[in-house]
């Protein structure tokens, strides 16, 4: 019989000790008498377990200060539904703390006994929040990317979420099988006349919730840094007034969607009607200021999950 990997052993042995710990709460001794080893090799377990992202941790109780600042951000943009958590000043990632709150959040819709069509942006957060989700069983479900799959080289576009999801999740996925962003007006409306992108079409405008990034503008931007666009192309965008995007979607400062042909060659499953659905956007940080206030304040989402900090500064706007 083939030996399994001594890498993969030992993570066997990481997560074995993670659950003695985290979920059945045994100490480290107890851990070391019941998997035969030293109580210092039980503690390196544990922290590999957290080291290697074995562990999922999820705060139930509400903080405070948090539900105050949901409360009136709530009030002040009109918003169904706003979860923030907390700041984490000495980190830099731009994912941790929401990806887990937007992971729970999905993971709410999804326990809906009634059949629901959620649909599903793309980028690093959501990706991140789509890898904290539990398996589940729904098949009642439909699940819909809004944003294709397809990178600018004809490639698997890494940050789309669509697929990791259809891991986790038991239910019906429709990926839409084209780019962000296509060359043409012309080229899009042949490739939106095919069956298949009908389908992802229709089910976008009938979705009960969409789960989306927030995109910044920039050099730096996920746009330009995944080839979707050219930098020269970004700087005109901004000049014209452009301050945020999501799922390639452009709008400016107030809101609005820009009119100009960068719309128009947006390939993405435009964000059901806000009157309907629930559009959540999930993001924080400096860098997604001017795209959040912009989206809030012109209703391209009625929903937030974001941290302390962003929902101070937004508050002020």
């Amino acid at each position: 019989m083939a030996r399994k990997p001594e890498a993969s052993n030992r993570l066997d042995d990481a997560a074995r000790a993670g659950w003695l710990y985290y979920v059945a709460g045994r100490t480290q001794d107890e851990i070391a008498s019941a998997m035969g080893i030293s109580r210092q090799s039980a503690q390196r377990l544990v922290s590999l377990a957290m080291a290697e992202r074995l562990i999922k941790v999820r705060l139930d109780h509400p903080i405070a200060a948090c539900l105050e600042l949901g409360q009136r951000l709530k009030e002040k943009y009109d918003l169904r539904q706003v979860d923030i958590v907390p700041s984490d000043p000495g980190s830099t990632s731009t994912t941790v703390g929401i990806a887990e709150a937007g992971a729970a959040e999905i993971e709410r819709w999804l326990k809906s006994t009634d059949p629901i069509i959620l649909a599903i942006g793309t980028g690093r957060t959501l990706k991140a929040a789509i890898d904290q989700l539990p398996a589940m069983e729904c098949p009642q479900h439909r699940i819909v990317s809004l944003t294709g799959n397809i990178g600018p080289d004809g490639s698997a576009a890494y940050y789309n979420v669509i697929f990791s999801m259809a891991d986790a999740v038991k239910a019906r996925h429709f990926p839409m099988p084209l780019p962000v962003l296509v060359s043409s007006p012309e080229e899009r409306a042949v490739l939106h006349n095919q069956a298949l992108v009908k389908s992802a079409l229709q089910l976008g405008a009938e979705a009960n919730v969409a789960f989306v990034g927030v995109g910044e503008l920039g050099d730096r931007a996920p746009l330009c840094e995944d080839g979707f666009l050219a930098r020269d192309e970004m700087v005109r965008l901004m000049d014209e007034g452009a301050a945020g995007e999501i799922c390639g979607w452009m709008f400016d400062r107030d809101g609005q969607m820009m009119s100009g042909s960068i719309n128009k060659r947006v390939a993405s499953v435009p964000l059901p009607s806000r009157d309907s659905a629930s559009v959540i956007g999930i993001a924080k940080g400096q860098r997604k200021y001017l795209a959040l206030n912009a989206a809030l304040k012109g209703r391209v989402i009625n929903g937030l999950i974001t941290d302390e900090a962003t929902a101070e500064f937004l508050l002020t706007q």
